[in-house]
């Protein structure tokens, strides 16, 4: 175990040590959500130079962050679809990732939908972003792409208040703004409409009155209000499902949280008389068609990957293999490396062994039993950890993602300022780590 005062990355997001030929990418990812940020993970098994191009300040910040939290089998899929088929193929190579990478994960199961299970859904497009910069991936954040142009040599150039990208390939995963990189690119299939789902999450100590996944049967626009517990120890109500004209309103509703309210009080009465920890919003993006709108544009080099809706985090590697298959057929060259290095996450589920638990991690290294948040019994080992790793927390917003720190039922309330001054401290002694405390990034 490294000091603390010695805590390193080995490969960073900011490194920028490619040795690309002419200064362009074989190819550009854009948007570092869980699909994106799991095609780039399957891009970087190849002999490739490849950049992941995220506009927000971090990665999976987008509608990845904000769902249910459950690992979907497909069992409610069209039978046929491309969905349908991408999320059997995903439930198989989740199987396998997840535990390796360390991922907090539940099975639950039931007795019609066998498989069903919850997970972190923070930690996963983490793992894959990680994994993907570990074996040679480029990651630029905060770098939104406003206009995409082709130059005499063939490359593209992705332009915008950050900066150019030049590349030969591109990939689009942007989510909610996937309709508009595609007419970036000439191409109008689908227009995404931003479809809200409000949640409920109740105490931890509503827990016990949960064992498994409450699902409604499934309708044609949403899966339905749920009950569900989750990985972190508490009890989840949703989501909503209604269709906003603005891709940036988060806020939840009054009109939205009282019907949650009935829904609940209709399948679970007990539920209703716990404590409520917190509320949120997220924006999935749907659009006027039923399936993905994952398509091949051969002769642009282009492949566009929207239209993926609430099943992103269960079907994002499956999306990704049949992603590069398609870049494959549109003639990109994919020599497979002889290294693929492994990731492994710090975990942050309940039913593990957190490191305040651990004897050894805290005779390796006392910070691990000093704790800052004490609602999620977080550790100053583990900000620091999360500040230093191979993608680190710029914001809190970012810490809170990999430690549960501001998780609990204080909110925040009382370790908010601790972690905006161990934020501070390390921006100031690791000023290369390009740590953000601006206002606007700060959740809290």
């Amino acid at each position: 175990m490294a000091e603390r005062t010695g805590r390193r990355a080995t490969v960073s997001w900011f490194d920028g040590e490619l040795k690309l030929v002419d200064n362009i990418y074989d190819i550009a990812v854009i948007g570092a959500g869980v699909v994106g940020s799991a095609i780039a993970r399957e891009l970087s098994r190849y002999d490739l130079n490849c950049v992941l191009v995220e506009a927000g300040p971090d990665v999976g910040v987008g509608t990845s962050k904000a769902n249910t939290a459950i690992w979907h089998t497909g069992y409610d899929a069209k039978p046929g679809s491309l969905e349908a088929r991408l999320l059997r193929r995903s439930d198989a190579l989740l199987q396998a990732f997840v535990p390796q990478a360390g991922i907090p994960f539940e099975r639950l199961g039931g007795l019609f939908v066998p498989g069903e299970s919850i997970f972190c859904p923070y930690t996963l497009p983490l793992a894959l972003a990680t994994q993907a910069v570990l074996n040679g991936a480029r990651l630029l954040l905060d770098h939104p792409v406003r206009e995409i142009s082709k130059e005499r040599d063939g490359a593209y150039s992705l332009n915008g208040p950050g900066g150019s990208v030049r590349c030969r390939y591109i990939v689009n995963a942007a989510g909610l703004y996937s309709d508009e990189i595609n007419r970036l690119l000439g191409q109008h299939e689908f227009t995404v409409t931003p479809r809200r789902g409000e949640l409920i999450v109740f105490d931890k100590f509503a827990r016990s009155l949960v064992n498994h996944i409450l699902l409604p049967v499934p309708t044609a626009i949403t899966k339905g209000v749920l009950i569900s517990p989750t990985v972190y120890g508490n009890v989840m109500l949703g989501p909503t499902a209604e269709d906003l004209p603005d891709k940036t309103d988060t806020g939840t509703s009054d009109k939205g949280l009282r019907m949650l309210w009935q829904k609940g009080e209709a399948i679970l009465p007990a539920l209703m008389r716990e404590e409520v920890t917190a509320t949120y919003a997220g924006l999935r993006p749907a659009t006027e068609h039923s399936d993905y709108q994952i398509r091949l544009h051969a002769e642009q080099r282009y492949v566009c990957a929207g239209g993926i809706r609430s099943t992103g985090v269960s079907g994002c590697m499956g999306i990704a293999e049949y992603v590069v298959g398609l870049l494959s057929d549109a003639g990109l060259a994919l020599p497979a490396k002889t290294e693929f290095k492994p990731v492994r996450m710090p975990y942050i589920g309940e039913t593990g062994l957190r490191p305040y638990q651990s004897a050894e991690m805290i005779a390796a290294d006392s910070a691990y039993g000093q704790i800052v948040c004490h609602c999620e019994r977080v550790s100053l080992g583990e900000i620091l950890d999360a500040a230093h790793a191979v993608i680190p927390a710029r914001t809190v917003d970012g810490l809170r993602r990999r430690t549960r720190a501001l998780q609990g039922r204080c909110q925040g309330f009382n370790c908010h300022a601790a972690l905006v001054a161990l934020l501070a401290r390390e921006a100031r002694q690791n000023p290369d780590r390009l740590l953000m405390l601006e206002a606007d990034h700060v959740a809290g």
